[in-house]
């Protein structure tokens, strides 16, 4: 992927292959490759993760009112969406190996969200910090993994508190009857965005997974394995996902996580067909993926981690 994206001069990576709105990426692309490098480093390559946190830090700023990362390496909107996927990738790198530098950025990333949430409507994260128009299921649920991530290596009361203030104020106001999570509401008018997206749903199933682990209540367990059921019937349709490759490696973190606690394979074999599907009829002649004529980085970082995540499966589960 380096030799398409990496601009090695610079530091930095392309956003997709071609035609760039910017000379370099967003940040979000790298919030999908910093998690498939340490899907990588899970699997024994080596220094996979040091390339993108370099990158990753051109993006740091100090402004107030806490240290974060801004949307793209010149001044720029800061979403915390963004930075909540950073923080669960060093969170699950600290995990990992036990380097302190990633715990420590994950708690500077966690000071900041703090600051994104409020009591307008009840609640929750906003989603981008100098447009605060909506609260978006997107900047909520992995609030609630970054902040159940960090009590789990801490045991620090403050950040279970956290998870559950966001997690109760989520499944009020954006969880659908099926446990399906809709996008996001309206500050201008309470008007709810039912669009329903993998992603926004793997997080709260990842989520209730997580609180289970902690607090053995049952409750956790009966929510995920209802999210579970209702989100494969809802989004695996004639046999496929939708097209977003990252939006789906997010519902299959939750599904992996669930996985953990069940030990159930027939539960992940829709998840395992997908991406033998996307290798055999959406891969090109350079072996990128996705069906756009253009090749985006994260739709290569987001099957990199597909693909590492099952392949970890298979060496060490089933």
């Amino acid at each position: 992927m380096d030799r398409y994206f990496l601009v090695k001069d610079k530091g930095l990576y392309l956003e997709n292959i071609g035609k760039h709105e910017k000379p370099y990426s967003y940040l979000w692309p790298l919030c999908a490759l910093i998690q498939a490098a340490n899907e990588s480093e899970a699997l024994g390559s080596k220094q996979a993760m040091k390339p993108v946190i370099s990158a990753i830090d051109r993006y740091y700023t100090t402004a107030s009112p806490s240290p974060s990362y801004q949307s793209y390496i010149s001044k720029s909107s800061r979403f915390y969406d963004d930075n909540q996927w950073i923080a669960i990738a060093y969170l699950d790198a600290y995990s990992r190996t036990r380097d302190s530098i990633y715990l420590t950025k994950a708690k500077e990333i966690y000071q900041w969200l703090l600051t994104g949430y409020d009591e307008e409507l009840g609640g929750g994260l906003y989603w981008k910090e100098d447009e605060k128009t909506s609260k978006n299921t997107c900047s909520n649920g992995p609030n609630v993994l970054v902040s159940l991530q960090l009590y789990k290596v801490t045991k620090q009361k403050k950040y279970l508190d956290t998870a559950m203030l966001v997690y109760n104020w989520t499944n009020k106001v954006l969880r659908s009857p099926e446990g399906i999570f809709y996008d996001a509401i309206s500050i201008k008018n309470s008007k709810i965005d039912s669009a329903t997206y993998t992603y926004n749903t793997g997080t709260m199933l990842q989520a209730n997974v997580i609180l289970y682990q902690i607090t053995k209540d049952k409750k956790y367990l009966d929510e995920a394995k209802f999210i579970a059921g209702n989100a494969q019937k809802h989004f695996y349709s004639n046999n496929k996902l939708g097209d977003h490759y990252w939006f789906n490696v997010v519902l299959m973190r939750g599904y992996l996580e669930l996985f953990e606690v069940e030990k159930d394979p027939l539960r992940l074999s829709f998840l395992i067909n997908e991406g033998e599907r996307i290798w055999v009829e959406e891969r090109d002649d350079n072996d990128l993926l996705g069906k756009q004529k253009n090749k985006s980085l994260i739709m290569q970082a987001s099957m990199l981690e597909y693909y590492a995540r099952l392949a970890q499966l298979k060496l060490t589960k089933l």
